[in-house]
This record gives structure tokens, sequence and C-alpha cells, in this order.
């Protein structure tokens, strides 16, 4: 029977809904099985070893030198080894390691048998030792100041001790409960409630708002300290930048606004964090200024690269890891050829792990780069090419997608090949920036636009006394003792890197500190 020229009209129609469909399908099921991964998979990108035959037939075919997995010497020795021992620090037959900064109390026990016999009788020959670790309940101390009047006879005269001087005029709270109540909160993510909470079991009645204040108060102590370091940061000839949200202010009843925190991570080792009410573009500009010179190595993000070509003396660099997760995301679509362009971008981090062990910096950095990583570089951009001609490839596939993300920014990802100085992605801005998604988990939000504020004033000392191995306790006791006499142009001897090698010599310490001490 003869099909007519309507029902090849209807048949075509159906194969081309029938394609869109299962092209639709295939896009759902992918974003299902990514929102999967986010909920129950690994979070870790990390890559499991490949079957070494599909590598090593990859890379001939492309003609790369594979970078040996170690080159660490090795000898071989022979030995009498002694019965093992516990280490040094061990100091109880079950293993606690404790330092000496640790509070020890001490408990003596006598046998029962002992007790009530006179002394005259007993003789103690030894000694058993055994150690436990033990808690407080959130341990809070009252420092009671006695202050004698004292009456000089001949002159008819009363004097008396000055009250010590204070980080907060007319407060009862000691620097030492200032800094812990800051530690708490943005370290270890306490919100303001509980540590109210645990202030009220130890027997303390505080108004809630007056811990707040107390809080809020500080951290507009440390706010020049903050402007300091970012015109450190801003001297850097190479940052980076990111951006992640926060929930900040009120947009109506039963709703927050969303908002934005930047990191801006310079090459001292230095963090600021800047926070904006939206992430339009232009935030960019404001935060780095006009006069910036240097290159911003960044995601994605289009704002950068904006930024960039509105400033001539600026270079944006971006992240080989971002575009690395593009096709982490299709191997379930497309399994041999994302595991393909992850083999590829793997050696680059291959050989970025050889400079490292090997410390070369400078113009042996650029070397080693040109010769090693360049050659790796063009053949990615070579079977990014191949790729293109497939012609099973929809422009809803996962794999297409991260094609056409790395071949949009070729010259960006290219820029470290250049400049030893440039990193090969923003791993080091992501992990610091943590904090914020930590606090969003915990104290879940900003309730006003000024909170949002000191979030970020607070954590970009915090995130870079961890950087630099502070203890930011003693920074905070120190500091905010130490900002209301320290010379306002100096200013900037209070940030972390630089406070480390001035002060830490000659520390001031809460007056609880001294007590204990003594």
């Amino acid at each position: 029977m003869a099909t007519s020229v309507d029902d090849l009209g209807k048949i075509k129609t159906l194969q081309e809904e029938n394609t869109s469909l299962r092209a639709q399908l295939i896009a759902v099921q992918q974003q299902v099985d990514w929102f999967k991964r986010q909920l129950f998979g690994s979070k870790s990108e990390k890559r499991l070893e490949v079957d070494p035959a599909i590598q090593a037939n990859l890379f001939a075919k492309l003609n790369l030198a594979i970078p040996p997995a170690a080159q660490i010497p090795t000898e071989e020795i022979h030995y009498v080894r002694r019965q093992k021992q516990r280490d040094s620090n061990s100091v109880s037959d079950t293993g606690l390691r404790f330092d000496e900064t640790v509070p020890m109390e001490t408990i003596e026990l006598m046998p029962d048998e002992a007790k009530d016999l006179p002394d005259n009788e007993i003789e103690i020959i030894d000694e058993k030792v055994s150690y436990r670790l033990a808690q407080r309940p959130g341990s809070y101390v009252v420092l009671k100041y006695v202050r004698p009047v004292v009456k000089r006879k001949q002159a008819d005269t009363l004097f008396a001790a000055p009250m010590p001087q204070n980080v907060l005029e007319k407060s009862v709270a000691d620097v030492s409960v200032l800094a812990g109540m800051l530690i708490d909160k943005f370290l270890y993510h306490i919100p303001l409630y509980r540590q109210h909470q645990r202030l009220q079991q130890c027997g303390i009645t505080l108004s809630r708002t007056t811990v707040m204040n107390w809080v809020n108060r500080s951290i507009d102590l440390l706010a020049p300290i903050v402007d300091a370091q970012m015109l450190s940061v801003l001297l850097s000839r190479v940052l980076a930048m990111d951006e992640t949200p926060i929930k900040a202010g009120r947009k109506h009843q039963g709703k927050m606004r969303q908002a934005y925190i930047w990191p801006i991570y310079g090459e001292r080792d230095e963090i600021v964090f800047r926070y904006t009410a939206t992430r339009a573009h232009r935030h960019v500009g404001e935060l780095l200024g006009g006069d910036y010179c240097g290159t911003i190595v960044s995601d994605g993000y289009k704002a950068y690269e904006r930024f960039a070509q509105a400033n001539e003396n600026v270079t944006n660099a971006q992240c080989w890891s971002h575009t690395r997760r593009y096709f982490e995301g299709a191997l379930e679509a497309d399994p041999v050829a994302a595991q393909e362009a992850l083999n590829i971008i793997g050696l680059l981090y291959q050989h970025e792990q050889i400079i490292k062990k090997k410390g070369l910096v400078d113009q042996e950095k650029q070397d080693y780069r040109s010769n090693h990583m360049a050659p790796v570089v063009h053949a990615f951009w070579g079977w990014c090419d191949q790729q293109c001609y497939r012609h099973d490839l929809l422009p809803s596939d996962r794999l297409t997608k991260a094609l056409k993300y790395a071949m949009n920014r070729r010259a960006e990802l290219q820029v470290f090949l250049s400049d030893p100085q440039v990193p090969l992605d923003t791993n080091h801005v992501e992990r610091e920036l943590r904090v914020i998604p930590m606090g969003r988990r915990n104290w879940l939000f900003a309730w006003t636009e000024i909170g949002a504020e000191r979030i970020a004033i607070i954590q970009s000392l915090l995130v870079t006394c961890k950087l630099h191995n502070v203890d930011p306790y003693v920074y905070l006791i120190d500091v905010l003792q130490r900002v209301s006499q320290h010379p306002a142009n100096k200013v900037h001897e209070l940030t972390p890197r630089l406070w480390k090698e001035l002060f830490t010599d000659n520390l001031l310490r809460s007056d609880l500190d001294k007590v204990c001490r003594q």
C-alpha cells in the first residue's frame, strides 16, 4: 500500500518530535543525576587512577609525554628495630597526648585500707599515674577587681588604683570574652543565641541584645585593619576572586534578600571578603578600583572578563578546575570522551605537582611550563576541535556544553603559560571562602546588610590568620587592646601578616591570662 504525502509529512513530524523529546529526556535525566550526586555523592574532586592501557593509548595518540607518577629516590637499608615504645607526648596508658599549655587538675586517691591508719604506720614507696580527658561546660570567669582606697595620714589625701582600660567603654566584658565570642561564632559557627544559652546555664544573666552589641562593636574596631589589608591585596600583581551568596536583610515578611560576599585573595596570602547587595558586573570595578593593574584569576563569571576588557592594564585568567568540572559532569552521558578530557587536564596537574616538588619559581617555572605543559594545552584544544566534528553530539548534551565552555575561554585558560605567578585554578580561594557557606548552615543569615558587612570584616582577619599560622584568639586579644593606642597611619602593622612579624614577642594579654600566669 502506497504511503501518501500527508502520511509522510506526519511521520517526519513525529520523528522530529521524538528526537526533540528524546533530547529533553536525556537533559532532564542528566539534571536528576547531578542533583542526586549533590545530595548523596562524593564531594571530593580527586581523580581515581584510570586504567593504564586506556591512558597510554590516549596519550600515545596525542604524542604527549606522561610525567612520572613519583620521583622519590629510594635506597635499600637494613637495621634492627627495637620494641615499639610510646610516643614522647603519649603520657598515659591509653595514649592521651597533650602539651604543657593544657590546664591540669590533680586528684589524689588514697586506698581505703590506708585512710584510717596513722602516718607513722604507712610509707608511700611509689605512685601510679593515669590521665583522663575531662571537659568543663562553657567556662566563664568573673574577674573581681579589689582597689583599696589608701589614705595618706600626713597629707590627709585619698587615692586608689584606676580601673584597667577596657576595650569597650562602659562595658562589663573583658577582652577575653569578646575574642571568645568572635571565635565561637565565626570560626566554629556557633550562633550567638546558643552562646547566650550557654551563659545562662553557667549562671550569668545577660540580655541577648547586650551580647550582640559586644560582637558588633568589637568588629567595628577591626574595620580599619581590614581596609589596610585590602590596600595590601590590591598591590598584588596577581590576585584571585570569587563570589558566594548570602542571605542579608529582609526583603519582605518571611523572605530574606539574596546578597553576595566576594573573597579577594592576594599574592601575599592575604584575603579580604567584601559584601555587595547584588552580583552585578559593576561590583568588580567598585571593589578593585579603576587603578588596579595586574591579572585576575577567576571562574567563568563574565563580570571579570568585562572588567578586564574595560581596563587595558588588567588581564583575565580563568580556572582549569571549573573547566574540568564540566567534563566531569559529562561522564555519565559520554564516559569515553569525558574521560579523555579529564586525563589530559589531569596531566596539567601532574606537571604542576612536579613544579612544587622541585621548588621551581619565576623563570625556571615558566620554562618548565613552556616545555612540558604547553604541549598538553595545545593537544587539549586539538582534541576539542575533533570532538566538535562529531555528528552524534546534540546542543543539549553535557559534553557539548563542556566543549563550548572551554573553547569560549581559550585565551584566558592559557594565561598561566606566559606568567609563572598565575595559578592553574582558583581552588585556593574556594578553600578559604568555605567559612561563608559553613556560616549559612549554622547562623543561616545576616539580619541586616550591616551585619553582612561585619561578617566580611571578621572573616577577612580570621581566614588570613589561618593562612599565616597565627592563633586567632591570641591575635584578637592583642589587637582589640592595641587598636586604640596604635597610630592610625600605621594601622597596616596590625594586619595578621605584619602583626606576626612585629608583635608576637610583645603580646598584650587579657587580665584573666595575667591572673592565671601568676
